[in-house]
């Protein structure tokens, strides 16, 4: 049995745009396959044509490439159980596929009904892992592999396979943070994830360090210069609005009432950071301006996006500063992901290289 299916997480009201990014994807790759979403459930399923295995599909379709997507799998068709007996119809269609894999994961969509199949996920997480050892199935040394279940309720699941390399490594492809004590708003974790994100873990010391000079631009009340003043970042914190007194306090902060679209810069900074609520038309040729200028060495900044057609919107304004970089003979790496901590709004990461 091969798999001829993937299977991706995404946040449950955004599997349209999730299927209108992997349509485009998938077409530009010269490939052919039925994109199916599952409607605020979080899933989106690409079964391929002809029954071909998936397994180059997804290679090709990096997670750290696509916007909307948590998670990807490579999966094979969805199995309705029978609630005598769920461990059967599992453990036979592991079989029939050959996988061999190190670990379990045991998954849900992002939303209220899902996660009260919690109970029935812990029951069976025993069992199960003792049947699939027996088989030979679970096993040490498989290469990293790890198998999914993705339940949509008690009697509907679907097995997928993940690889090192091209997935997420927290449940759910959500990687929770705790609210930091002292930080003036929840959008803090914003950059914080993105940091996460976008900056390997070990380069933090060099990209994300003290001594350091950053704008953050429509800052008010400071939830993103509160992250770079931890970092022992100096920050131009720019807004109308007022900034949280504790930040004010720490001498790191210098707040300037102006304009973020037209405020320069006294020197080249480090980072540019903005969460200004606007068109992203808008925003994409204010943070253009700074990159062309070689304002700033790398930038984090949101999209705020529309309610309908999220997909086509920020594909046309990553294109079209792509585009225009290039033509200026700026060259950048440029990344774009749907956080968890996101809501209505994308966040992008610019380095200049």
């Amino acid at each position: 049995m091969q798999p001829n299916e993937l299977l991706m997480l995404c946040r449950p009201g955004f599997e349209a745009d999730l299927a209108a990014e992997l349509q485009d994807r998938i077409q530009a790759l010269g490939e052919q396959a039925e994109v199916e979403p599952w409607m605020s459930e979080g899933l989106v399923r690409v079964i391929l044509a002809d029954g071909r295995p998936a397994n180059e599909l997804h290679r090709q379709l990096k997670l750290e490439q696509l916007v909307f997507a948590r998670q990807t799998l490579v999966a094979l068709a969805p199995l309705q159980l029978s609630r005598d007996d769920r461990l059967s119809a599992i453990v036979d269609q592991v079989k029939a596929s050959g996988w061999s894999f190190e670990e379990i994961w045991q998954e849900t969509p992002d939303t209220n009904e899902a996660k009260a199949l919690s109970g029935l996920l812990k029951a069976l997480e025993r069992p199960l892992s003792s049947h699939l050892k027996k088989r030979g199935a679970l096993r040490r040394k498989a290469g990293g592999r790890r198998l999914h279940l993705v339940w949509r309720d008690g009697d509907q699941v679907q097995l997928g396979m993940s690889f090192p390399g091209n997935r997420s490594e927290f449940p759910g492809g959500i990687r929770r943070l705790r609210f930091p004590h002292g930080a003036p708003s929840r959008s803090t974790l914003k950059l914080e994830e993105a940091w996460h994100e976008f900056v390997p873990r070990d380069q933090w010391e060099s990209r994300i360090s003290e001594g350091m000079q950053a704008a953050d631009l429509g800052a008010a009340p400071g939830g993103w210069t509160w992250q770079l003043v931890k970092r022992g970042m100096h920050v131009y914190a720019i807004d109308n609005g007022p900034m949280d007194k504790g930040l004010m306090a720490t001498g790191m902060v210098e707040h300037l009432r102006e304009d973020g679209f037209v405020w320069e810069p006294p020197t080249r900074l480090d980072w540019l950071v903005c969460d200004i609520v606007d068109k992203p038309a808008r925003v994409i040729v204010m943070v253009e301006r700074w990159l062309l200028n070689r304002w700033c060495r790398e930038s984090v900044f949101n999209l705020k996006l529309p309610m309908k057609k999220r997909w086509q919107e920020v594909d046309h304004c990553l294109e079209g500063l792509k585009r225009r970089l290039e033509d200026a003979g700026v060259a950048a790496h440029i990344r774009c992901r749907h956080l968890y901590h996101d809501r209505e709004e994308v966040t992008v990461h610019v380095r200049l290289q």
